[in-house]
């Protein structure tokens, strides 16, 4: 006769081998289109451990969730708010904000994040619904959840695999914060267990994933230029923008996620000074009616979304539509729509910079002093507008992911662009020019993603 030691091994052994019937979130996501990595499966991890060792894993869980404390519970609370990316994305903005990073240099380390997370999270999913792996409470119903059962087969835990990957990326970009960031992905990690959600297996190969593919992302990027000295001088001809020590030159030379060439998509020259139509443009500029309205508006994108701070404007959006979209649980599509925004970013901030320093265009109140600006001209030259660039591409590929947000994110975009006009710090075709760059860039981005017209 067998003994109940046996029956409950056996009982399990069918449980956990079994393919659930499972309603899971986004279960072709394991063959999306990665940035580094290639075809998914070609990573996929090896199998979960048999069921005879599962029941040393599930008491290892009741004795976790048996046992909690407040302190538990709020690192369980903390770590579950949001998508998996949400909490390593407000991190990595926490620690940009710390270094006073301007917006070119934290478009590069938001992409670097957020594409290890989506192709470590896209692997994720081909192991997951490879394995069918059911979570601990289908197999022992009563193990108490701090939180809501995800809908995804248990093998790999994503939140693990978030963690995984965007310690090992912050802390390539911060080595001083290394260590901050590495215990922050264990407790992300166990927090998993405390919920009572995911195995310990699941886990530690949830971990080791993410590590994985952000080594592999970041010796991608390895010489993507960030580090070479910016070779150039400001030149001294006439009519060209004067000044020192530009912001970030060097940026134009950065290697691009989508574009052939940092140049790939630059603009036509700007007007030249004595033109027709530089005439028609200072003109308008001339005739400018502030308002206390554009004059705020204008200050708002300046200060409050702009230079140093525009990258976590737009950051900000993306999470908070994100959360209003109830995407908590669909780990797959935050982490493209992270992926796609800051890679747009990126990438129409290489080719901004690559223009504005191809044409070294002069400023308005340069051209002619009796143009005013509402406040200090950002120092770099002008032509294309950055706020037109980034806001732009970022239009772009939101309305694409959010198709309901459309209007509003282009209505943004649109004001962030007129604000530059209004304070009188660029011209017309800076904008324009600005606009048409941000909107190919971000078409470019949605394209390599393979994402269609509805945001799929």
């Amino acid at each position: 006769m067998r003994s109940v030691a046996t029956l409950v091994a056996l009982l399990l052994a069918a449980a956990i081998t079994e393919p659930a019937a499972l309603d899971s979130i986004e279960p072709g996501a394991g063959a999306w289109t990665t940035w580094v990595i290639g075809p998914a499966r070609a990573l996929r991890l090896p199998p979960p451990p048999p069921a005879t060792d599962s029941a040393a894993e599930l008491a290892e869980l009741r004795a976790l969730t048996g046992a909690r404390s407040s302190a538990a519970l709020e690192a369980v609370a903390y770590w579950d708010v949001g998508p998996p990316s949400y909490r390593w994305n407000e991190l990595a903005v926490s620690e940009l904000l710390r270094r006073n990073a301007y917006s070119n240099v934290a478009g590069r380390e938001l992409a670097l994040l957020h594409v290890a997370v989506h192709d470590a999270t896209v692997v994720a999913w081909d192991s997951k619904h490879a394995y069918m792996r059911p979570r601990p409470t289908a197999v022992a119903p009563g193990i108490a959840t701090a939180v809501g059962v995800p809908r995804s087969p248990s093998y790999p835990d994503e939140r693990a695999v978030a963690a995984g990957a965007a310690a090992t990326v912050l802390g390539a970009l911060s080595p001083e914060r290394a260590a901050f960031f590495a215990a922050r992905s264990e407790e992300a990690a166990r927090s998993r267990l405390l919920a009572g959600v995911s195995y310990p297996s699941d886990v530690s190969a949830g971990l080791a994933l993410g590590r994985a593919v952000a080594a592999r992302v970041l010796e991608h990027r390895r010489a993507d230029g960030f580090a070479v000295p910016w070779p150039g001088v400001v030149p001294h001809e006439a009519g060209k923008w004067r000044g020192s020590d530009p912001i970030l030159p060097q940026a134009g030379t950065w290697l691009p996620w989508t574009l052939a060439s940092p140049g790939e998509l630059r603009p036509p020259p700007p007007p030249a000074p004595g033109s027709a139509r530089m005439a028609t443009e200072l003109e308008e500029l001339r005739s400018v009616v502030r308002t206390p309205k554009r004059d705020a508006d204008a200050l708002f994108w300046e200060h409050a979304a702009g230079g140093r701070r525009g990258y976590h404007f737009w950051n900000d959006v993306v999470s908070r539509t994100l959360l209003e979209q109830r995407l908590d649980d669909n780990a797959p599509r935050a982490a493209r729509a992270y992926a796609v925004a800051h890679v747009a970013f990126h990438d129409v901030g290489v080719a901004c910079w690559e223009a504005k320093f191809a044409y070294w265009a002069i400023r308005p109140g340069q051209l002619d002093p009796r143009i005013q600006p509402l406040f200090a001209t950002p120092n770099h030259p002008s032509y294309p507008s950055g706020h037109s660039c980034f806001s732009s591409a970022m239009a772009t590929v939101l309305a694409r992911l959010f198709p309901g947000s459309a209007a509003a994110v282009e209505a943004l975009a649109r004001e962030a662009s007129e604000s530059r006009v209004w304070a009188g710090i660029h011209f017309r075709s800076d904008v324009d020019a600005g606009r048409a760059l941000g909107h190919a860039v971000g078409r470019r981005v949605l394209e390599h993603a393979r994402i269609d017209a509805d945001g799929g």
